[in-house]
């Protein structure tokens, strides 16, 4: 019996492969044979999780066309792999990857780093801070007070609280957007949000439009679902959408669902301006696309001189084109995992209908929470307090990567938590992997892109400040240093979180 679960094609793999050498070997690299340039690049997608363990490869003669490189460059790389337990064999089953004894399985970016470990790793992986106290401690006192009517019912609120529905319909409609209650649904954070709605709107083989980069969990959620990612690239810095290109996407690929992050784009901070807003939501009304819009970073305006636009779904009156997703995880804190969504209340009653199958609803005792936030002027004074932290943590970073790693590229948005960083033409994968041997945790540009895109790209999240930032610049440019030296290819995989 074939002992591999999943497979690879030799297109999908020379495209991985490919996308590893797009950008220039860093100063003082040495150049390996081909053989072990291409071992080195296929541990290193199944280290990444980018390619499964137990995924059966191209024969040796199909990755060899695909490649354009001789058959005996394949056949000597996969020997090599299996030399290292990278790769089992049998005849007339063919090869498929594995992971030597003593190395972690690849978590896909998707597991957090372990408390214990916090004194010595420094995680830039997580784009989460700290509770905002002593506002959590306050909204769960007020929730607890708020309770026992609540306990009395059975508790099971498939469409979210009415009251905490409420409020955050006045807040839409205090934003210039009238909103009813019937438009939104509360959900177990963003994650859950979206979660419904692909499962709702595109079904497995469905195409769905991301911008490339997008957020690494979202892309993989919607993988997991089956979807077919359509990647469409974004203007380079700060510029956010190119339009021209969604316009071509939407009209070739017709994808069933959008998904956009419109506010301080995650990861690379961009802030797309009205103009732009209003020609995506008519370009997708004309194909008969559905935007999903991820506003969980709006609130974080960093610099006082940005002018924030008006949210996506103003610019859809009549809700037939825009889903728009929020969430308590980053202008508050990832520990509090309510999310919400606002669509036409059709669409809502579609949701909450379905999720019945799923998780059926959020706990009570956080909406509770972020209720009393919202209600007393609360949320307000937590978001004030994760603005100033924010902005700190992203001014000191700057600079100390600005000095410690001169050669690296980046622009400095005016809000959000992430900054996208070009590595001066080393590989963002095998930085990660050095970053974990010297003690800094930072996730690679591919986990942000479809099929390997990005290797020339890292993500740093506004986590840390002051001394922090400093030991973490210098702990990047000592992993820096080894990458452009050869190192970090054959090293143990990054369990990097990815949030």
């Amino acid at each position: 019996m074939a002992q591999w679960t999943s497979a690879v094609g030799a297109a999908q793999l020379a495209r991985q492969l490919q996308a590893q050498q797009q950008r220039p070997a860093g100063p003082g690299s040495r150049r390996p044979p081909a053989y072990r340039a291409l071992a080195d690049g296929i541990r290193l997608l199944v280290l990444e999780g980018r390619v499964a363990v137990a995924g059966r490869l191209p024969a040796e003669r199909e990755l060899a066309v695909a490649l354009a490189v001789s058959r005996t460059t394949v056949a000597a790389a996969y020997e090599a792999l299996r030399a290292e337990g990278f790769l089992e064999s049998r005849r007339g089953a063919g090869s498929w990857t594995a992971v030597p004894a003593g190395n972690p399985l690849p978590a896909r970016g998707l597991e957090p780093l372990p408390p214990e470990a916090l004194g010595s790793m420094i995680d830039l992986g997580c784009a989460s801070l700290p509770a905002p106290e002593p506002w959590l401690t306050r909204a769960v006192q007020g929730a607890l007070e708020e309770l026992p009517p609540y306990a009395h019912t059975h508790g099971d609120y498939p469409a979210g609280l009415p009251a905490l529905r409420q409020m955050i319909a006045d807040r839409y409609t205090a934003d210039g957007i009238p909103t009813m209650p019937e438009q939104i649904m509360v959900t177990t954070g963003a994650m859950g949000a979206i979660d419904a709605i692909c499962h709702l709107f595109a079904g497995r083989g469905e195409r769905i439009a991301v911008e490339s980069p997008s957020y690494a969990n979202i892309l993989q959620l919607m993988r997991e679902a089956g979807a077919r990612l359509v990647p469409v690239a974004m203007e380079e810095g700060l510029g956010g959408w190119d339009l021209n290109r969604w316009r071509q996407v939407l009209r070739d690929a017709a994808p069933r669902l959008g998904y956009v992050v419109a506010d301080f784009h995650n990861p690379t901070g961009a802030l797309a301006d009205e103009d732009r807003r209003r020609a995506l939501v008519d370009a997708a009304r004309s194909a008969g696309t559905v935007l999903v819009v991820d506003e969980t970073m709006r609130e974080l305006q960093l610099d006082e001189d940005v002018a924030m636009p008006r949210p996506v779904c103003a610019f859809d009156p009549a809700g037939s084109t825009v889903l728009t997703v929020g969430s308590a995880s980053k202008a508050f804190w990832a520990g509090m995992r309510i999310g919400w969504v606002r669509a036409a209340p059709d669409v809502i009653r579609s949701l909450v209908a379905a999720r019945a199958y799923a998780d059926m609803g959020t706990p009570v005792l956080e909406q509770l929470a972020v209720n009393w936030l919202m209600r007393t002027g609360g949320w307000a004074e937590a978001v004030r307090l994760r603005r100033e932290q924010a902005r700190e943590n992203r001014d000191a970073l700057v600079a100390a990567v600005r000095r410690e790693l001169p050669e690296w590229e980046f622009s400095v948005p005016g809000g959000g938590l992430t900054l996208w960083v070009r590595t001066g033409g080393l590989s963002g994968s095998r930085l990660a992997v050095a970053g974990e041997g010297v003690g800094v945790r930072v996730p690679s540009g591919p986990r942000f892109g479809v099929d390997g895109a990005f290797e020339g790209y890292v993500r740093l999240p506004f986590t840390v400040g002051g001394p922090v930032a400093e030991e973490a610049a210098q702990r990047l440019a000592q992993a820096a240093r080894l990458v452009g030296a050869g190192a970090g290819a054959g090293m143990e995989a990054p369990r990097t979180f990815v949030a």
